[in-house]
């Protein structure tokens, strides 16, 4: 709650920005006057400092603050203490999507500001690496999935800072069929186990849980971007955006992001290993009464994986036809 109190203390300074200098929060009217306030200079916390690249500033911390990039990241991991499906939604639909819409939505205003630009793509490309790092070494099962989520956020934020904001909405979509069964197939194993979640008191769990470890196969290839699976149409786009970009920035956000998606493939197949390969580590009485998921658990997952296998094949051509000409 603190965490987030301060990156809403920035979201409502950039709107009052806005009303100070637009007159109105409405967007079209602000997005239609931007324009004519290139260069222009307002009186914040007694500094005389540029209008467009302050207030996308402002914004942006409310942005950080909501999509948990580095800096004010660490309420995600802690948020891990909620009911499973709670965390899933969190995940997928509801909290941490807000930042990255929030800049998707102003990209008018962004585009006007070269220095907002820049840093929404250094604090993203930051984010996806050394989120990515952390989760390499996280033993609890549902905060390794909470930095890679971090880590994906942050490819869809540096997405944002290199003006290509229908890629991020892509990705965006595409994260939430992959992540919530991550952490549906997390729950099925918490639940299976008299809700264990240290990973390294788990083990052997292949035998005992087929069902689920196929879903959190899928999901985790999805997510590191096994070809032709829906994280691999979006994840591959934004590296490719990265690579065309020819400045400093651009070419940062790729090496960053580059060796993040071999980072999240580690870990990935880190909490397989621990979770259902390795040798089992778990009490005798845990595993012996260890059940797959029943079907009301099992339907949700089967259907969150035919959407992290099809729905980036599918979507990609929606999303230019219909997103990019509303954002571009």
């Amino acid at each position: 709650m603190v965490i987030n109190r301060v990156g809403d203390v920035g979201l409502a300074c950039g709107v009052f920005s806005i009303f100070t200098i637009f007159k109105t929060s409405d967007f079209s009217v602000v997005f239609s006057l931007v324009p004519y306030l290139l260069g222009s200079t307002y009186t914040f916390l007694g500094l005389e400092v540029d209008s467009l690249s302050t207030i996308g500033l402002l914004l942006f911390v409310g942005s950080v603050g909501k999509s948990a990039q580095i800096g004010l990241h660490t309420w995600l991991p802690d948020a891990m203490e909620g009911p499973t499906p709670v965390s899933a939604l969190i995940h997928a639909a509801t909290m941490v999507t807000a930042g990255v819409y929030l800049i998707i939505r102003c990209s008018p205003l962004y585009e006007n500001s070269g220095f907002a630009l820049v840093v929404i793509t250094i604090v993203g490309a930051l984010t996806a690496f050394i989120a990515g790092t952390i989760g390499l070494v996280q033993n609890d099962l549902k905060k390794v999935i909470a930095y890679s989520t971090c880590s994906q956020l942050g490819y869809m934020v540096f997405a944002c800072g290199l003006s290509n904001y229908s890629v991020s909405m892509f990705h965006l979509i595409n994260h939430a069929y992959f992540k919530a069964l991550l952490f549906l197939s997390a729950g099925s194993v918490i639940h299976a186990l008299n809700d264990e979640q240290d990973m390294r008191r788990m083990g052997g769990l292949l035998q005992v849980l087929p069902y689920t470890y196929v879903m959190i196969l899928i999901g985790s290839l999805a997510l590191m971007g096994f070809p032709f699976l829906t994280g691999f149409y979006s994840k591959d786009v934004i590296l490719e955006v990265a690579y065309s970009n020819y400045n400093l920035h651009g070419t940062f956000a790729h090496l960053l992001g580059v060796f993040s998606a071999g980072i999240t493939a580690f870990y990935s197949f880190r909490l397989i290993y621990l979770t259902f390969v390795s040798n089992p580590n778990g009490f005798k009485n845990a595993i012996q009464n260890a059940h797959d998921a029943p079907l009301p658990m099992g339907f949700p997952l089967f259907l969150l994986c035919v959407g992290s296998m099809f729905v980036g094949f599918f979507d990609k051509g929606f999303i230019h036809r219909a997103w990019h000409p509303f954002l571009e």
